[in-house]
């Protein structure tokens, strides 16, 4: 129960920095400027070394904390919102390994911004659309259907339709959202400009 206890305190942290960076992602519905000024501005604080030293914490602390709960409970759950919430989690372990070093890679290695145009480059080089178009798309859908989940258990007391809607509605915000950051990144909403620098990681040249 503590570990359980420790993880949601985590998971409120990581939870917040993911608000920031989802609301950046829909503030750039109305272009790269906007995307870009709104970044800047957060960065302001998220960048931070001690903001940031306690977000890298809490994230690898629900890598950790929620990589256990996957392996002890394979065989004790049961019905589908606990493989549900385990299926998102599991994801996003998964995203947030590969996104953290993603991101380390970009600001240390290469060097880039990670900016829109780091989010975007990979809709730009074929056949790397097909990966990262369902891989934020399904990062976004898996934060609020996990958090959907975590609010279900929170609701005991309540009659099952109101615990049902509790998954369904953030589920579906999510969706939409998702699709409407993948539909951004992607160039439907405004033309998309990646510059050559950016193109290049995906085509192993870093310098």
């Amino acid at each position: 129960m503590r570990l359980r206890h420790l993880h949601g305190l985590s998971a409120l942290i990581v939870a917040s920095y993911a608000c920031v960076h989802i609301a950046n992602h829909l503030v750039g519905l109305a272009g790269i400027e906007a995307h870009m000024a709104f970044m800047s501005a957060a960065r302001s604080v998220y960048r931070l070394p001690a903001v940031e030293a306690l977000l890298l914490s809490a994230i690898a602390f629900q890598i950790c904390s929620g990589l256990a709960f996957v392996i002890r409970g394979w065989k004790q759950r049961e019905g589908f919102i606990q493989w549900l919430q385990a299926g998102s989690g599991a994801y996003l372990l998964f995203f947030f390994l590969n996104h953290v070093r993603e991101i380390f890679l970009a600001r240390f290695v290469v060097p880039v911004d990670t900016n829109f145009y780091f989010g975007a480059s990979g809709f730009y080089v074929p056949p790397f659309q097909f990966f990262v178009a369902p891989y934020y798309f399904l990062a976004v859908l898996a934060v609020f259907t996990h958090l959907g989940c975590a609010l279900y258990w929170q609701l005991q007391t309540r009659s099952r339709p109101a615990r049902i809607l509790a998954i369904a509605l953030p589920a579906v915000v999510g969706f939409v959202i998702s699709l409407l950051i993948v539909l951004s990144l992607a160039g439907v909403f405004y033309p998309v400009e990646v510059p050559s620098g950016y193109k290049a990681i995906y085509n192993g040249q870093t310098s």
